[in-house]
């Protein structure tokens, strides 16, 4: 599961791209550099000649602090952190390690910052790449909650069409081809273009069949805290390793009355089990309603519902 490689962007504003490249050049013990262009992009070449990039975008809204206020700021105040290929038990303390040396400095989030992390492709088939529409999409509402989506950024990460998801799984795709044609349905003009509206999803396939092969999930807020990005990535690449290796997945909704406890189950059953993922288990179901350690809400719930099986 965790051999898988991935990228992941970060979006935060509070320093200037200059200054988030300096931070990265000193922490990574690498040079920055100022590459411009569009983008207005700095890169770090770290000593393994990986390069790490800072570049704008027009979706953030540039603040910065000034003492004890967070005021307006220019665009260079605009910055996306663009990874290298990455794997997870690799280089993960490295990238924790980057995000609060950048947060140190001053850097932060705010509600129109989102964090994407892209997935290696290389590995997937028709088959992973439907399940994945499906374990997304069936479970639409109770990922929505638990990443606590604001407004105003649910125009770049809106919930998985529910006509393609039925048109999919009537078609029941053979091929990448037929995956695609489904994809871009409801979409006319040319498809072969970065900024396609059908990106704008939790789940973009646009970057597989268009971009660099990879998978990307776009459905998480930014922060520069450590731990919650790395439990963004982990439930990222189990999310992956569930569609890749599970022979069928479903799309109907999932249905719960106890939305921590069926997050819960649903991260322990994709493999986030145990010491090591308690804190990013913690920090995925954090917002939902209900008491993940008991179903039924409780102990004595429990012991009720046994008493009285009947009950509904």
């Amino acid at each position: 599961m965790f051999s898988n490689k991935f990228g992941i962007e970060i979006e935060f504003t509070g320093i200037t791209r200059e200054q988030a490249a300096k931070v990265a050049a000193e922490f990574l013990g690498g040079s920055p550099c100022r590459a411009g262009g569009y983008y207005g992009t700095y890169t770090v070449t770290a000593p393994d000649q990986r390069v790490w990039k800072f570049m704008s975008d027009g979706s953030i809204n540039c603040q910065k602090k000034q003492g004890s206020r967070i005021v307006n700021a220019g665009g260079s105040y605009s910055v996306e952190l663009v990874s290298p290929v990455l794997t997870y038990r690799e280089d993960i303390a490295a990238l924790q390690g980057l995000v609060r040396r950048l947060k140190k400095a001053g850097g932060f989030a705010n509600d129109s910052c989102g964090i994407h992390v892209h997935l290696d492709g290389g590995s997937h088939t028709p088959r992973s790449l439907w399940n994945f529409v499906n374990l997304v999409a069936s479970r639409n509402d109770l990922f929505y909650k638990a990443l606590q989506i604001p407004a105003e950024r649910m125009r770049y990460c809106k919930k998985m069409d529910a006509y393609m998801v039925q048109k999919l799984n009537e078609v029941k795709p053979k091929t990448f081809e037929a995956i695609e044609q489904v994809w871009y349905s409801q979409y006319r003009g040319i498809r072969d273009t970065h900024y396609h509206d059908s990106r704008y999803h939790f789940l973009n396939l646009h970057s597989f069949f268009h971009g660099n092969r990879t998978v990307e999930l776009r459905g998480f807020n930014s922060t520069l805290h450590a731990g919650k990005v790395r439990a963004y990535i982990v439930f990222a690449l189990a999310m992956n390793h569930q569609a890749l290796t599970q022979k069928y997945a479903s799309y109907r909704k999932v249905q719960s009355e106890n939305e921590k406890f069926a997050m819960r189950v649903y991260l322990v059953r994709i493999g986030l089990s145990g010491d090591e993922f308690k804190s990013c288990r913690q920090h995925l179901y954090e917002h939902l309603d209900g008491n993940a350690a008991w179903r039924y809400g409780s102990k004595e719930n429990c012991r009720s519902r046994r008493r009285c099986p009947d009950e509904a």
